[in-house]
């Protein structure tokens, strides 16, 4: 179904030992755990088609902020003290390259769908930010009088955002070629999927339905509500059957082509509202969650031990990532934004900017965060925009715990540490969107 837009013992954190790991520093109560290895190889061919940053992402050896280290030893104690043990627990707070605090930075815990973060990076590094996920219309006949005379064949190109007002705007578009009927088949062909169904023949039975108005379910026209007043409403009648193909007819002859929302804007909807069918597409669409774990960790610049991916989701406790990993997939996908004229926030929510499942938290206005969340488990990572720090960026992983008590307190935190640092009165230039408005919108062409 489519939807409309598209938590009393204290603990060491001082006089802390250092591990080393590619040249980046990191302090903890006591030796910081190392992590475990994956149990699968790398891929040579995907670390290769990956490089490394020039420089680390994450903050160089230096004495942590005492101040910080004070805070995040607070936070520990009072989770300790409702029962959720610090061993289950890990931060990472860093601003530019200086760390500010840590706990058990580089052990992977549970990831929930921070792993959507390592999804929306390996994308764009597969893929330019404007790159679009084409569907073809084809057909096998002439149209003759309001009628197709032959197949209407839609060849699929794993377009994730496909929904019912896509299938609309579609049908507008094919009355405005003078369809009105097709008399032969609705053929599916390659990887189309509607609605977060990827079953071929179920994706074709949406279609039909949604190139139909008489045919629409309640859902479907609630969706019609969305589009802009007075939008047609499509009535394409489709006389044969629904079938699924493997190859295209050799008769089949192009008609009109249907691209999807830019990258960017997938990942921004992905995000907003940590759709988990889209992020496993995208997953798929890279090489799968191994591809996107190895992909993320290369261009994060940290061990591939400190990203152990299942899918591309995060619906799964098998998912785990370290918050030192967290923060350097921030760093890196700001980056690579970057190099594009864009921002974190043409790919992540900005609070008080934008709806979607972290609208009803109480956080730090202009932050941009992902958050993650299973049965026991609690995440949050991203950026904090402060008046001392600048940009400081965090992640906080929590496991084995009640979730409404792990996400108090990290609002309670970062409320804590936005009136140590400062909050801006506004949105800074880092944290603006910068895609066009023009181009989020998806595109149809006749042929």
């Amino acid at each position: 179904m489519s939807i409309t837009i598209l938590g009393i013992q204290t603990f060491c954190l001082k006089g802390l030992a250092v591990a080393t790991l590619l040249g980046l520093g990191l302090s903890g109560c006591g030796s910081t755990p190392e992590p475990e290895a994956m149990a699968p190889p790398p891929i040579q061919s995907e670390v290769e088609a990956s490089p490394q940053p020039s420089e680390p992402l994450t903050a160089a050896i230096a004495p942590p902020d005492p101040t910080t280290e004070a805070l995040l030893e607070a936070y520990l104690n009072q989770l300790q003290s409702q029962g959720w043990a610090a061993n289950h627990q890990g931060t990472w707070i860093q601003s530019s390259q200086t760390l500010l605090g840590e706990h058990q930075g580089t052990l992977p815990l549970p990831a929930a769908s921070l792993t959507k973060v390592a999804t929306s990076l390996a994308a764009l590094a597969t893929y330019e930010p404007q790159h679009r996920f084409t569907t073809q219309v084809n057909t096998t006949g002439p149209i003759e009088h309001g009628i197709l005379q032959g197949d209407l064949v839609i060849e699929g190109g794993e377009d994730p955002f496909f929904v019912w007002e896509s299938a609309m705007t579609l049908g507008q578009s094919l009355q405005e070629k003078g369809i009105r009927t097709v008399a032969g088949n609705l053929v599916i062909v390659g990887p189309f999927y509607m609605n977060y169904e990827s079953d071929p023949q179920i994706a074709g039975d949406l279609l039909a339905q949604g190139l139909n108005h008489q045919t629409w379910s309640a859902a479907a026209e609630a969706q019609y509500q969305t589009l802009p007043p007075g939008s047609l409403r499509p009535q394409i009648q489709i006389e044969g059957a629904i079938f699924t193909s493997e190859t295209l007819p050799t008769q089949a002859q192009p008609l009109a082509r249907y691209d999807s929302l830019p990258l960017v804007e997938l990942l921004k909807r992905m995000n907003r509202y940590s759709n988990n069918w889209m992020a496993d597409s995208l997953a798929e669409t890279v090489g799968g969650a191994r591809a996107v774990a190895q992909i993320a960790a290369a261009r994060a610049g940290v061990p591939a031990a400190e990203i152990q991916l299942v899918n591309g989701s995060g619906l799964s406790e098998q998912n785990r990532m370290s918050p030192r990993a967290a923060c350097a997939l921030m760093l890196a996908l700001s980056q690579m934004l970057q190099q594009h004229d864009l921002s974190l926030a043409d790919v992540l929510a900005v609070v008080g900017e934008d709806q979607g499942i972290l609208s009803d938290r109480p956080l730090p206005r202009y932050a941009a965060l992902k958050s993650g969340t299973l049965s026991t488990v609690s995440a949050l990572a991203g950026v904090l925009p402060t008046q001392t720090h600048g940009l400081v960026w965090m992640a906080i992983l929590n496991d084995q715990g009640d979730v409404d008590v792990y996400r108090a307190r990290q609002e309670q935190l970062l409320q804590i540490f936005l009136g140590r640092w400062g909050a801006l009165s506004e949105l800074p230039s880092p944290l603006r969107p910068r895609l066009p408005a023009p181009d989020i919108q998806p595109r149809i062409s006749l042929q």
